[in-house]
């Protein structure tokens, strides 16, 4: 008898867009469910844009039902004021993904780049070209979506890796 598929909820933070990818992991086996990116307006003020996220949010896990979520860690870079913004995106997805229930991987992005593609130096268009060959059929919805789906392939990756080394360490 097989298990029911697990359903892991990928999560890529930024608050212009935040992108969302949904895969079925049956296993070895990655199956795209869905995917697609969450847009605040820009000339909203931030609380209101935040609030905005965290509602689409919550629409997104209630129609998905993941049993899981893995998000993107933010890198800082040179502005501060958009480096503090995006923090506070990250922190919605975090708190609508714990609202939920749901235990949250969190991925460097060298690390997502490493799990999809091979190397931690990878570009956008290639971490799109390999989650359209690891989920045949994807259509993307953009490149946040697909950034989305790449954390969703490494959080089961390393799931399966936690999996296998338990089973080793029970065997011993």
């Amino acid at each position: 008898m097989t298990s029911p598929p697990a359903i892991i909820l990928g999560l890529d933070p930024g608050l212009g867009t935040t992108g969302w990818g949904v895969i079925a992991v049956e296993g070895n086996r990655l199956r795209h469910v869905a995917n697609g990116q969450i847009k605040t307006e820009p000339s909203m003020v931030l609380p209101r844009r935040l609030a905005n996220l965290h509602a689409a949010l919550y629409d997104v896990i209630r129609q998905q039902q993941p049993d899981g979520a893995a998000v993107e860690e933010v890198l800082g870079n040179s502005n501060a004021q958009s480096t503090l913004k995006l923090g506070q995106a990250r922190g919605v997805v975090l708190l609508s993904a714990a609202q939920a229930g749901l235990v949250v991987g969190e991925y460097h992005p060298s690390i997502v780049k490493k799990a999809t593609v091979g190397t931690g130096g990878a570009d956008k268009k290639q971490v799109q070209a390999m989650v359209g060959h690891l989920l045949p059929g994807v259509k993307l919805t953009g490149p946040d979506a697909a950034d989305a789906l790449a954390v969703a392939i490494t959080h089961a990756h390393h799931l399966a890796s936690a999996r296998a080394m338990q089973r080793r360490v029970g065997a011993v």
